[in-house]
């Protein structure tokens, strides 16, 4: 019987082969009781009872058996059907593949249909959003340029609707990047190299800090991979190093470790710190470690909210070089 056959026919012929196994070995117990007992013409009796009561046994044991087989293979396409559920919640695959029973075969195609409604609904979403972000931007460019020309009349009031104009465009870059992630979610075979995303932001903020000359070091195996997009490992990696840079005294080091399928990087670096009691602060949304540092103050909020939508974590701690130390864990993809 195939997989794909009748569900319901499965168990009723497994139930029917394991009564019918039951009710021949219980017969076979009763013949062999009587058997034990003395009788006339004990040899004949004998040949009479020995052989159907092997032939019974066997195929008593034999329904049993198949009884057994007959209902396991049609649970076993329950147990499918709740592995493929499981990898789509997962994000290693977007349709319940597989072949199923007649009778499950029709949950499974409407399932199927809701995803497929779903990922078009969330495309959509994203589309909007980045229709309306990116509408925005250019009133923002045109802003910006006509703060640029109050500059000269009145730095104090440039500076302020400067100030304001960041903001906005990190919240829009926020807002995009939820979008992005949420599209991305609905999809299967995410993955980011970690190795290449440290090596690149490396570069660039050695060059941004050039005349600062801090030590970046890195302790990251080249196999471990992420199962997030790697734009937003980016996102995420760039702040967690941009603000590691600009409160770093000299030295920055990235490590990176596996544990039960999730990835951890930790990001160390040798500056002030910050008290504990401000560390969950400095997760939402316009807290700023130091109001006297210009910023938004969206860098670790946006960091933390994409390790949300990627069902990681993210902790803060006492560096061991006497900074702050950021651990960033996400699940990991198997190479």
């Amino acid at each position: 019987m195939s997989a794909s056959g009748s569900f319901r026919s499965q168990l009723l012929a497994g139930s029917i082969l394991w009564t019918f196994g039951v009710m021949l070995v219980i017969s076979v117990a009763l013949v062999a009781f009587l058997a034990m007992h003395p009788q006339p013409h004990r040899t004949l009796f004998d040949w009479f009872i020995s052989v159907p009561l092997v032939v019974s046994a066997v195929v008593g044991l034999a329904c049993l058996a198949a009884g057994a087989l007959t209902i396991g293979r049609g649970v076993h396409a329950m147990d499918l059907l709740r592995a493929r559920l499981a990898d789509v919640r997962r994000g290693t695959a977007t349709r319940l593949a597989g072949a199923y029973p007649a009778e499950v075969q029709p949950l499974v195609d409407d399932l199927n249909a809701l995803l497929e409604a779903r990922d078009a609904r969330v495309a959509r979403a994203g589309e909007r959003a980045a229709d309306v972000a990116h509408g925005l931007k250019t009133p923002l460019a045109v802003l910006a340029r006509d703060a640029d020309r109050v500059a000269r009349h009145d730095p104090a009031l440039a500076a302020s609707i400067g100030a304001e104009l960041s903001r906005m465009a990190r919240q829009i870059d926020h807002h995009l990047s939820q979008a992005r992630v949420v599209a991305a979610g609905t999809a299967a075979g995410l993955r980011a190299p970690v190795r290449p995303a440290v090596d690149g932001l490396f570069r660039a903020l050695g060059r941004l800090h050039a005349e600062r000359r801090l030590s970046l070091e890195q302790d990251v195996a080249v196999d471990h991979v992420v199962r997030c997009a790697p734009q937003d490992l980016d996102e995420m990696l760039g702040n967690l190093l941009d603000n590691a840079c600009t409160w770093g005294r000299r030295r920055i080091h990235v490590s990176s470790s596996v544990h039960h399928g999730l990835v951890t990087l930790t990001v160390d670096d040798d500056g002030e710190g910050l008290e504990p009691a401000l560390m969950p602060r400095v997760l939402q949304r316009g807290v700023r470690a130091d109001e006297r540092v210009p910023g938004s103050g969206l860098g670790l909020a946006i960091v933390h909210d994409l390790v949300e939508l990627y069902d990681g974590s993210l902790v803060l701690e006492r560096s061991p070089l006497g900074g702050l130390r950021v651990r960033l864990t996400l699940p990991g993809v198997a190479e």
